[in-house]
């Protein structure tokens, strides 16, 4: 978990305990779903007694739920902090009886998320079965350079700025690419061929295609489908399951431009 952002002594605007709040909240990222106060001043990167002010301001506030045995959970009023940005994507909505569809056809978990600097953020899923050690929900943060729906983002920028938005690449697994050149040339296929495939370089036995998602805007999104190596050789997995992709695209594309999205 990322800790709190450091202020920045040359910004008079910089409200530190605001950052360290929401760092707070950042904490709970389902696993587990109850934290205690220890593990919260851990994560975020803060002392006890001032997790302890935050937790309980929260708590006052309805985002926060102490346990009897003083642990902390969030309540379903955080989804408020959310919502106004959901909502003006109008593409939650639209796109989720799309990956309920394509989920229930192809039997697999299928996901739309944006991207947010260096990393990608779930904002519609349909989940047929967990295959990663990672619980995947609305919010979800992935590194984007190790994802198929961050690589298809990330091909979308300009090369330049593809390359200043990865920053420092991680090693996740002996498969994950971490040659900035060898990134850069693989975001450039990704280009060229409207789709990317990842295969074992978040967690292995994983493997996810994606393809983008355009608005008005051009790509703002992305698609993808998640499933184990254990489904079969790579190309025969991509035969199958792009083109079922591509046509869940084209229908969500088709929808978000009569809805003016």
């Amino acid at each position: 978990m990322d800790a709190a952002p450091a202020a920045d002594p040359a910004s008079a605007d910089f409200v530190q305990s605001l950052a360290r709040g929401l760092a707070v909240i950042r904490t709970f990222d389902g696993e587990p779903a109850e934290l205690s106060l220890a593990e919260v001043a851990r994560r975020a990167d803060i002392p006890r007694a001032a997790a302890r002010r935050f937790l309980r301001t929260l708590e006052q506030l309805g985002y926060v739920r102490a346990t009897p045995d003083a642990r902390f959970r969030l309540t379903p009023r955080i989804l408020e902090l959310g919502y106004g940005y959901l909502s003006s994507l109008s593409l939650p909505e639209i796109v989720q009886p799309h990956l309920d569809e394509l989920s229930h056809q192809i039997g697999e978990s299928v996901s739309v998320a944006v991207l947010d600097g260096d990393e990608i953020v779930y904002v519609a899923r349909a989940a047929a079965r967990r295959i990663m050690s990672v619980r995947i929900t609305i919010g979800t943060r992935l590194p984007a350079a190790a994802t198929s729906m961050g690589r298809v983002l990330l091909a979308a920028l300009p090369e330049t700025a593809a390359a200043e938005t990865v920053g420092e690449l991680v090693a996740y697994t002996p498969r994950t690419r971490v040659d900035p050149a060898e990134l850069s040339a693989e975001l450039e296929r990704v280009r060229a061929q409207g789709w990317a495939m990842v295969d074992g370089e978040l967690e292995d036995g994983l493997r996810s295609i994606a393809v983008p998602l355009r608005t008005r805007a051009g790509v703002t999104a992305a698609l993808n489908v998640s499933t184990s190596t254990a489904r079969g050789a790579a190309d025969d997995v991509r035969a199958e399951l792009l083109p079922a992709l591509q046509r869940t695209v084209s229908e969500i594309e088709a929808e978000l431009v009569a809805a003016r999205v």
